[in-house]
């Protein structure tokens, strides 16, 4: 079996390691996975990426052209748009690349058009790695609130809060105009229960087959003695360690105002000396009132040092507003550290509230406070277990993956 992984990224962001994590799985596991990305950096040898410098440079000129796409449009969603639209002949590739199976991932930053997408043809399999697919050009909807995604993108139900042209509405019927027969032959996969219900209830993907299949955690992610991490790190011993990781801290979806504004309640009730850790972010220019000591780690571009950085936590903090699964949850558990989030998403998914985290009341500091307070004072010898986390290695996620392509190739 040949199956080509269609990603923009292979690294990064964490749709990109997550498809990443998946096909070096199923490789390990006997299939016959490859990548077909815009951008290469994991150096593996079955992902292709342009590699003349015209043509890397034409890919760099549509990741720039995406942010100029969606100015058009003003909305108080802040999330990212992307109206994929620009041609190319990536379908025509992978038409002709005697695949057996296509499985798209995040393809945004004018990787592939929404026109091309349709002309795809063969069995199709898409892991919904946000609500792109589904929605217009937004990746995700403003709030709970927001429900064009599932009535429909019309003229009479925009938000009042946007305006300019309706390119969310604009990218969905085109979607629905050119996906006509992309739909019958598309298989979906929701790494969440969450987006999965999201994708039923859509108004583009109701009655599609969506299977739930968690990302792959690899086994570099596992309890390990906090001392020794925080010694290889560098970091301090004698600090209680509060880790919040956002590539970006100011994006309002990841809740680091939420997380503020729960610190501030924390710290005058706790005579432990607090610190809280940044991932994945370098000191910003603008000082952050996290409101207790706090140091930016940087970006982490491995995964021995992420595991170590959650090794070396007390707790890890997602204070999404909205998301689907985020890996620094299933990541830290599996790493043996209590994960504090709230009641959103697909959270509920991997964490047992009181045993492997907190699920607090969306979206209250409070809540959220309360929750970290449990986790600074369980035994710092005693790591969570997650009864997840034989579903989350390699192995199985390969093997679950494999028999959903003999499924979908059998039809």
């Amino acid at each position: 079996m040949r199956v080509v992984q269609v990603s923009t990224y292979d690294g990064g962001q964490g749709a990109a390691r997550a498809a990443f994590r998946l096909h070096r799985a199923l490789r390990d596991y006997g299939i016959d996975s490859s990548m077909r990305v815009a951008y290469a950096s994991s150096g593996d040898a079955w992902v292709q990426a342009p590699r003349s410098k015209p043509r890397q440079a034409a890919a760099l000129l549509r990741s720039t052209a995406s942010w100029w796409l969606s100015k058009p449009q003003r909305s108080a969603n802040p999330i990212t748009h992307s109206v994929a639209a620009l041609p190319s002949s990536l379908d025509r590739q992978l038409n002709a690349s005697g695949a057996d199976v296509l499985h798209l991932h995040w393809l945004q930053d004018e990787f592939l058009s929404v026109e091309a997408m349709g002309r795809l043809r063969g069995p199709v399999v898409w892991t919904l790695h946000d609500t792109w697919p589904f929605c217009g050009s937004e990746h995700y909807p403003f709030d709970a609130e927001d429900q064009r995604f599932a009535l429909g993108y019309r003229r009479g139900n925009r938000s009042a809060l946007e305006w300019g042209v309706d390119l969310d509405r604009w990218t969905w019927r085109r979607k629905v105009r050119t996906w006509r027969s992309l739909l019958p032959r598309l298989q979906l996969i929701a790494p969440s229960r969450w987006m999965a219900e999201q994708a039923s209830r859509s108004a583009l993907f109701s009655g599609m087959p969506c299977q739930v299949l968690p990302n792959a955690i690899p086994q570099v992610f596992q309890p390990r003695d906090r001392v020794q991490a925080r010694a290889t790190l560098g970091w301090p011993q004698a600090k209680q360690l509060i880790l919040f990781g956002a590539i970006d801290a100011t994006d309002p979806r990841k809740g680091a105002d939420l997380l503020q504004a729960a610190l501030r309640r924390l710290a005058p009730q706790d005579s432990e000396p607090l610190m809280a850790v940044i991932l994945g972010q370098s000191q910003p220019k603008q000082p952050q009132d996290w409101a207790i000591p706090a140091f930016y780690s940087g970006r982490l571009h491995d995964d021995v040092s992420l595991a170590l950085a959650y090794a070396a936590a007390d707790v890890v903090v997602v204070p999404s507003r909205m998301d689907n699964l985020p890996q620094s949850a299933t990541e830290a558990i599996a790493c043996g550290t209590p994960v504090v989030a709230f009641d959103q998403g697909g959270m509920a998914d991997v964490i047992a509230h009181r045993q492997t985290g907190w699920l607090a009341e969306p979206f209250d500091p409070q809540a959220l406070s309360q929750g970290m307070r449990w986790a600074l004072q369980r035994p710092q010898w005693q790591p969570v277990v997650s009864q997840h986390l034989s579903r989350w290695r390699p192995d199985a996620v390969a093997r679950a993956h494999a028999d959903l392509y003999a499924e979908v190739l059998s039809r």
